[in-house]
């Protein structure tokens, strides 16, 4: 029973890290290589990817996808899509997704000149299966070694975290006044019920 408790409890607590690990804003600092427009055909990963960008026709199959490319300040390479969140979830209300691609296209920079940006973005990416975080915002910095602070993300973590401790201290609180009380009543009277046949088993023996 133990076995089973601890196991779904890590379970939950990752599938939670996971959730926030994905739709908590990050901040990579980078140089923008390129940027392009391709066609994408939806497959097992469309769970990955937005709806189509607002007012645009929506379509189940394929549709134009932005992208931007980029090398980050470690000398890794990384690609992010740029498309629109609408009202739908993460909750990024972001409609502008044509006027970032246009941004990131002017910050575009080589190896020699660089011009570092701060692309703020969400999501993962995983080059099995096509998985690419999506774009935010992107703004020009001087330093690549420049310092970010999470405010919003220590926040959120902050009011979530108060939100589970509340929720277990007045779970606690609810056991200890009335279900631990029956417990003990029926262990009790499970333990009288025991001693009586006992005793009545004795008066047969006797």
């Amino acid at each position: 029973m133990g076995y089973i408790k601890w196991t779904f409890w890590i379970t939950f607590w990752v599938l939670v890290a996971s959730f926030f690990h994905y739709t908590l804003p990050q901040h990579d600092v980078a140089r923008i290589t390129d940027t392009y427009e391709k066609r994408i055909d939806f497959g097992e990963n469309s769970l990955f990817w937005a709806s189509a960008d607002t007012g645009n026709a929506v379509t189940s199959v394929n549709r134009d996808v932005f992208f931007i490319q980029t090398r980050l300040s470690n000398d890794n390479v990384m690609v992010y899509r740029n498309e629109d969140t609408g009202w739908g979830w993460p909750p990024y209300f972001k409609f502008d997704t044509t006027n970032l691609q246009a941004e990131a296209s002017d910050l575009k920079s080589v190896a020699e000149t660089p011009q570092w940006v701060v692309i703020k973005h969400y999501g993962w990416r995983n080059e099995f299966m096509s998985i690419f975080p999506n774009a935010v915002s992107v703004r020009a910095v001087d330093d690549p070694n420049v310092r970010m602070i999470p405010w919003l993300n220590i926040s959120i973590l902050i009011i979530f975290f108060a939100f589970v401790w509340a929720i277990w201290v007045r779970c606690r609180r609810f056991r200890e006044a009335n279900i631990d009380p029956v417990l003990e009543d029926a262990g009790d009277s499970i333990a009288n019920t025991s001693d009586g046949v006992k005793k009545w088993f004795g008066s047969w023996r006797k």
